[in-house]
């Protein structure tokens, strides 16, 4: 379990823990603690947003919390969802999407997945009220974490590497257990609005796993990191607009 939060640091941000395949092999057989990390990952980036917000704007304080999102999670995320969209808005045969995909060049599609994700994130936590924003982002990347760990469950392996690791070694067991977790975490934290977060957020995994099978009859670690992006950004939308609807206090 050691192993597996070490590494689980190391495969998802860039906190310099130091990995190696036994830690990966941990891991995978250990995906669950993925909600745990991201809690600690979000607790950070809550810290720096609510500091930021005693002296700075709320267009200053989303474009810090931007900056330590991928700061702090890396950019191989991202990428990801750049290599998604390649795929996904390529035209022609599976065969034409699937390169487009593997593909190391940047193309049209990538790019506007990411101004679209980078345009919106910055709009969603600029209008987001400064005493729920903190909260928001934990729950975000709780959900987060638990979207990759479903897109990995109920997908099929495309092709090898760290992605196809994952997706080969995370059940249904796996999913359930991290669920679990993610619930408990997300109802502590923002009681009811976080549990509609983390309901989201993993409908949009569920339709990323359509997607992906219908685009390339499968899926890969940059739908991984892809899933990662877009159900954070989910999350976040969420509690945007039910923030003012639903109870977001336990006390």
């Amino acid at each position: 379990m050691l192993f597996a939060l070490k590494s689980g640091f190391g495969w998802l941000s860039t906190i310099p823990v130091g990995i190696s395949m036994e830690d990966i092999d941990a891991l995978m057989r250990h995906v669950y603690v993925f909600p745990v990390i991201g809690l600690v990952l979000g607790a950070i980036i809550a810290a720096l947003a609510f500091i930021s917000s005693q002296a700075l704007s709320a267009n200053l304080v989303a474009m810090i919390v931007i900056i330590t999102i991928y700061w702090l999670c890396g950019i191989n995320h991202i990428d990801g969802l750049a290599d998604f969209g390649d795929g996904v808005i390529a035209h022609g045969t599976m065969e034409k999407k699937i390169q487009a995909m593997k593909d190391v060049s940047l193309g049209t599609g990538g790019g506007v997945f990411i101004a679209v994700l980078i345009l919106a994130t910055f709009a969603i936590v600029s209008d987001i009220a400064i005493g729920l924003l903190p909260l928001a982002l934990i729950v975000s990347e709780v959900s987060a974490k638990e979207a990759m760990i479903a897109f990995a469950a109920f997908s099929k392996s495309l092709q090898k590497g760290f992605g196809q690791i994952m997706i080969e070694k995370t059940g249904k067991k796996q999913f359930l257990i991290g669920l679990t977790i993610s619930a408990i975490i997300c109802a502590a934290v923002l009681g009811p609005l976080g549990l509609a977060m983390l309901t989201i957020s993993l409908a949009v995994a569920f339709y990323m796993v359509l997607v992906a099978k219908r685009n390339f009859g499968g899926a890969t670690g940059d739908g991984i990191g892809a899933a990662n992006e877009i159900c954070r950004l989910m999350a976040l939308a969420v509690a945007l607009t039910l923030g003012g609807a639903l109870p977001w206090t336990l006390w």
